[in-house]
Formats: C-alpha cells, structure tokens, sequence
C-alpha cells in the first residue's frame, strides 16, 4: 500500500461507474461529494437520567458534477441511470495508486443540465447508496 501522508489535493482524483466488474473512468469530473449517516434507536427506559442509543440503520448518498460531453460512456451510463438498477461507483480521492478507494453500490436519483453563455456546460449527478450483496454499504479499501 502507498499511503498518501499528505492532504489530499482534488486534481488526482478518479470517479468510475458502471456493472460490477466493468467500471469506466467518467472524465471530465469537477468535483464529488459522498455524505454517511447513521441512524440511532433510543433504548432509555424509565428510572434513566440521561438518554441512551444503539446504532441503527447506516446509509450514503452524493452528487458529483462533470463537464458535459457526448462521447463519455462512463457520464452517459450515469445520465441513462435514472430508472435502472443498481450501478457500482469507486471514487479515487488521490488518484488510482495511492491513499484509499471508497465503493459501493448506487441507484442514480437524479441529474441536472446547466450552462450560461461564458461559460462551459456542466452536469449534475445525485445518487443514493444501496447495501451490496454482501451487505456492506460504502467500503473504504487502503490502495
């Protein structure tokens, strides 16, 4: 493993979406964001003076904008996702050889198209985190 002993920089980043198995680069990406919730259940019984909680269910959701282009498979399967199944993401935070890959599997929830006139067209992507086969939700992997 190389670890990344730095702050991570944006310009190394990888974003690659597709089935399992065959995942493509998606170019031209401007930036991602992935948010991680998990929810608790509150177990405090009569007679407790403070609160208390177990964990629940975990969930990951995000978005990540792109330049718009025709001739990218990997951003045209992301823009064809809305009403499909299940796709699997891997983002690269630093780059495809050093630091950490997160994964998981995601259903495409929506997707926006914006431009103005001095300035380039861009896309917007939202997905929704689903849990695997295996059960696991977003898998943080050290490179």
């Amino acid at each position: 493993m190389t670890t990344n002993t730095v702050a991570y920089t944006g310009e190394s980043g990888v974003v690659k979406y597709g089935a399992a198995g065959s995942e493509a680069a998606v170019a031209e990406i401007r930036s991602w964001t992935i948010d991680q919730e998990q929810a608790t259940v509150e177990k405090t019984k009569m007679g407790d003076t403070t609160r208390s909680y177990l964990p629940s269910l975990a969930q990951f959701s995000g978005t990540m904008d792109v330049f718009f282009r025709d001739n990218d498979a990997a951003a045209n399967a992301l823009f064809s996702g809305i009403g499909s199944g299940e796709a699997t993401i891997e983002i690269y935070p630093s780059g495809e050889t050093t630091g950490v890959k997160l994964s998981g599997e995601i259903i495409v929830t929506g997707q926006s198209i914006s431009s103005n006139f001095d300035g380039m067209v861009e896309a917007s992507i939202s997905f929704q985190g689903t849990k695997d086969s295996s059960g696991n939700g977003l898998t943080k992997t050290d490179l």
